[in-house]
Order: structure tokens, then C-alpha cells, then sequence
């Protein structure tokens, strides 16, 4: 069993996750070891020094959020989980696992699991036993629910990934819920043995050394009991995302199936698990479809007085729309409504839309991409690097003979499903399959333009402007837990202030493709921004200069 803070010499403090730096892995594309086409947890191993090798080299990056890897009959490729306390043979084994764990600590790389609470596989045993009678020990540990009379589901509700969130067991003469796939039954956590099974998977690893966890749809737990209909969404009342109009699921206020208030309960119930181990933290996936503001607010809910979550990230800078307006209304309600609690920011990760092809890049990507990335990094709150950024990583348009994913499966051509954005990661131009694996072709198209290698030789790279960005807000703590204060919002232009009792730093950029002179309020003494970056900003004659996708950094 690994040993989780020997190698931090001290340096690990209560809080260590609010000025670390995060960069999430889904396996099965990182880097493949054995050749079966499936990247494993002996490939995370072999590329850790990619992210930190302990001594300055490497991205920099403090932690890693691994998306599961346990047995899993792989319907939804880990986030069906057929056993909770276990590494399914396609990553590798526990003891591949607890190399994992020593390994990346002798980097001082903090390691955090994808938790799936809120269903399990139907393949799950505690399921198996479930769905054979109404008497059996494990009969109340998922929902269940009578058919209508005429024999129809319940009630109303759709699942996410398409139809309707019940399926029917002749076995029980029932129907049990599921918010996701039919392979995906909800556990429920209003039975009190369900609570203590999921906090014993908690412990298990936990033991095993690792420092998190990030929660899978962690609103989601809890529903209404009196399984009343969810109200139709009057028409023309809510924007919808690019696709939501193929999901009928978007025409629906979710009110009773998810965001429960009782749903709090049971994050402060996980919380004293947490608790129980020094330095520990927790970032919950918080997703509302009720508009922006109300997912900002649901978000914040969880993390406010220091019972719940340590962190939560919600979809509001996944979307498509981006700006210098939207993204300061983004950080500002966020402050407005967080309180005492921490933000955590997220451009991409493995459910949407790869950022440099997602936003309204103009013919700026590369510049729009980096200076996106170094606003992620200024912000106050966790930031959550999703791999491949740091090279420019672009959406693969997946054609139907390619597809993997069950959503994508279900709802083509409308929805063409995640996985353009899970490709393998391209380490070597030069190798096969860009260097993910050198035998079975991967299970996704290796076809990223640009490689590491590609993006190390040059100098101007995303690459580069992170790694140096990463040591500059080492090394400037207003940067890492200074108070956020927006200074002006103007035309394309956003400008803001990180601040601590002996530092004071000032952040521009510029959303927009023209060039922008803008009169500061401050003046500023130094300037911080990166060296890498090609579209930087500049001061001369009191006037912040930015030019196209620009950002500038300065300590006032």
C-alpha cells in the first residue's frame, strides 16, 4: 500500500489544492504500454515526467485527476463501474495502481480518482442480486419503482443519454431508474446501507494512498420520492446548447429527477468521510440545464461554509459561447455568489467539445487557445488542464464507422458524441500512432496535427507558454490564493486584479482579433507575462497595449 505524503518533505499543506494545478487523464488515451490499442495506468507511469519529474522539469503540473479505471463492462468506457474496489484488466492491475500512487508522489504529483456514486454498472453484483426479487438483501440499495397502471414507466423522466430513465425487470415486475445508459442503474443513496457500502469504496482508497476525488454528476443523487412528473420547459424559455435540440430531455425543467435539496445532505455525509484523512479534497461535476445563472448558484451551493465540497466545477466555461463579456459575468457571479468557498475552472474535459475548435477561435486559434489557457491559470480558483492542451489538441470530426461512444451511437448524425475529444494523446510525430502505442491500432484514430515533440521544437508553442506560466504563478502568490477584483470590462478587453496583503498583480487580455490600447487605472512596474507567448501585451506611455488574442501580466 503506497505511502502518500513521504516524498512531500513537509511541503503538503491543509489546503494544498487551492493553489495546485490539475490536469485531468482519461487512461484509455494517454499512453498505451502494452499494445492492445487501450491506454493503462503502466503508460500514466511511463509519461509522468511529462507533467513533473520531481526537479523542475516537466509542465509543472501539481495533480492529476484520473477518469475511471475500474472493471467496468465499458457501456460508457469506465463510468459504469462493475466494482468500485478493483482496476479492470484493460489499465492494469492494484499493484500497477499503487506504482501509480508512489511514483507520482516521488514527484510531489498529488493523485485524484473519478468517483461514479451515482450508479453502477448493471453488471455491478449489489445490482445482480437487486433485480431478482422484491425480498432479496440488496432489493431497496437501487430505484424502484411500480409500473403505472396501464404499465408505463413511473412518470416522466428521460434519461440523458436518450429514451426514457426507466427500464422495466420482469423478474421484480418493476421498473428501475436510470439517469444515464439502462447499464447504468441509480444506487440509492436514501437507504442508509447503500451510504455505508459507497463510504467503505471511499476508505478503500483512500488507504491505498490517493489525496481526492473528483465526483461524477455529483448532483444527481438524490430524487424527488414522490417521483412526481418533471414540468415541460414552456417553449422558446431556455437557450439550448449546440445539439440539445436532438436530446428530448432539454425540453424538460429537471427539478424532481436531479438537484434535489437533500442532495446537500448527502454531500455533507461524503464530506466526513473526506474528512478523516489529512489533506484531502474533493471536486464535484455540478451540471444544471436551468440556465447560467442558476448553474453558477447550484454550484456554489455545494462548496459555501466549508461542509461540502472542497471544490466544484460546472459547465458554464464549457460552453460555446465566449467572450470578454460572458467570461467576466462568468467570474464575477461566481464571486458574487461563492462566499467562503473556492472556485475551480474548467475549459474542456472528456464530455465536450476540445476548446480550440469549440470557441470562436476567428484566425486566431493558436492565440485565442493560449490566451484562454493563461486566463485559466489567473484565475482565483483551482484551474483543471484537460490533456492534450498543451498541444493545441483539436476536435476529431468522427465519422460513424468510428464511433465509440454510446451517446454519440444513439443520437447520430445530431449529436456526434464525445469522442472526438478522447483521442490518443500524439507523443512522437515521427512514431507509430504518434507515439501512443506501437502495436494494435488505438481505439480511437490517432490523428492529432500537432505532437509534443512538434510542439517543444517550438519556442512560441501552447507548451511553453503553460510550463512558464506554471512557474510564474509558483512564484507569485496572488496568483495562487490573492483575492479577485475585476477592474474594467471594455468593448473586447477584460481586466482584473489578483491581490494578497504583499502583492498585487494585474491581468488583461483581448477577446477580439483587432489590436486594443487601453488607459490603466493602475500603473504598472513589471512586466510578468510569459516569454512564450507570441500575442502578449505591453505597456508604454501609461496605455496597455494588446494586441489580437493578447494577454498581459503585470505586478503593480
Amino acid at each position: 500500500m503506497s505511502n502518500s505524503n513521504n516524498f512531500f518533505n513537509g511541503s503538503l499543506s491543509e489546503d494544498w489544492w487551492k493553489s495546485a494545478v490539475f490536469y485531468q487523464i482519461y487512461p484509455r488515451s494517454f499512453c498505451d504500454s502494452n499494445n492492445d490499442g487501450i491506454g493503462d495506468l503502466r503508460g500514466v507511469i511511463n509519461k509522468l515526467d511529462h507533467l513533473n519529474d520531481g526537479n523542475g522539469g516537466g509542465l509543472g503540473i501539481d495533480a492529476i485527476w484520473l477518469s475511471p479505471f475500474f472493471p467496468s463492462p465499458q457501456a460508457d468506457f469506465g463510468y459504469d463501474v462493475s466494482d468500485y474496489c478493483d482496476i479492470d484488466s484493460d489499465y492494469g492491475t492494484l499493484d500497477d495502481f499503487d506504482k501509480l500512487v508512489f511514483e507520482a508522489h516521488k514527484r510531489k504529483i498529488r493523485v485524484v480518482l473519478d468517483l461514479v456514486l451515482n450508479h453502477s454498472s448493471d453488471q455491478h453484483d449489489w445490482f445482480k442480486e437487486s433485480r431478482v426479487d422484491r425480498t432479496n438483501s440488496k432489493a431497496d440499495w437501487y430505484v424502484w419503482a411500480n409500473p403505472k397502471p396501464n404499465g408505463e414507466p413511473p412518470n416522466n423522466w428521460l434519461a440523458v443519454f436518450g429514451g426514457a430513465a426507466w427500464t422495466y425487470e420482469p423478474l421484480r415486475e418493476q421498473y428501475y431508474l436510470h439517469n444515464f445508459l439502462a447499464e447504468q442503474p441509480d444506487l440509492n443513496w436514501y437507504n442508509s446501507e447503500v451510504r455505508e457500502a459507497l463510504a467503505e469504496v471511499v476508505r478503500f482508497w483512500m488507504n491505498r494512498g490517493v489525496d481526492g476525488f473528483r465526483l461524477d454528476t455529483a448532483n444527481y443523487y438524490a430524487y424527488d420520492r414522490q417521483l412526481r412528473d418533471n414540468p415541460k420547459r414552456p417553449a422558446g424559455s431556455h437557450p439550448l446548447e449546440d445539439g440539445q435540440e436532438a436530446n428530448p430531455l432539454s425540453g424538460y425543467i429537471t427539478k424532481y429527477s436531479k438537484d434535489r435539496p437533500e442532495n446537500i445532505e448527502f454531500i455533507h455525509f461524503l464530506r466526513k468521510i473526506f474528512d478523516e484523512k489529512e489533506n484531502f479534497t474533493s471536486i464535484g461535476e455540478i451540471g444544471s440545464s436551468e440556465g447560467l445563472e442558476e448553474t453558477l448558484k447550484l454550484g456554489a451551493d455545494y462548496v459555501r461554509h466549508g461542509d461540502g465540497l472542497h471544490m466544484a466545477y460546472t459547465f458554464a466555461m464549457l460552453s460555446k459561447e465566449m467572450n470578454a463579456e460572458y467570461f467576466g459575468h462568468v467570474v464575477g457571479f461566481t464571486e458574487q455568489m461563492i462566499e467562503d468557498g473556492w472556485p475551480c475552472w474548467s475549459l474542456s474535459n472528456h464530455d465536450c467539445t476540445r476548446m480550440v475548435t469549440r470557441f470562436n477561435c476567428f484566425a486566431e486559434r493558436e492565440g485565442f487557445q493560449q490566451m484562454m489557457l493563461l486566463l485559466l491559470l489567473s484565475l482565483r480558483g483551482t484551474p483543471i488542464i484537460y490533456y492534450g492542451e498543451e498541444v493545441d489538441m483539436e476536435e476529431y470530426p468522427i465519422t460513424k464507422e468510428e464511433l465509440r461512444d454510446p451517446q454519440g451511437i444513439r443520437f447520430w448524425p445530431d449529436i456526434k458524441g464525445r469522442d472526438g475529444c478522447r483521442l490518443p494523446f500524439p507523443w512522437d510525430s515521427a512514431a507509430p500512432n504518434q507515439g501512443f502505442n506501437t502495436g494494435k491500432k488505438p481505439w480511437l484514430p490517432a490523428k492529432n496535427s500537432l505532437s509534443l515533440d512538434q510542439a517543444q521544437a517550438y519556442p512560441e508553442s501552447s507548451y511553453h507558454v503553460i510550463k512558464e506560466m506554471l512557474k510564474i504563478r509558483k512564484t507569485n502568490p496572488a496568483l495562487q490564493k490573492g483575492k479577485f477584483r475585476q477592474i474594467l470590462l471594455e468593448g473586447d478587453c477584460f481586466v482584473f486584479e489578483r491581490k494578497t496583503k504583499d502583492q498585487t498583480l494585474l491581468i488583461a487580455a483581448n477577446f477580439s482579433t483587432e489590436n486594443h490600447s487601453i488607459k490603466l487605472p493602475l500603473k504598472v512596474e513589471e512586466n510578468l507575462t510569459p516569454q512564450a507567448l507570441k500575442h502578449s501585451g505591453s505597456i508604454k506611455n501609461e496605455r496597455l497595449s494588446l494586441p489580437a488574442c493578447g494577454y498581459f501580466l503585470g505586478k503593480v
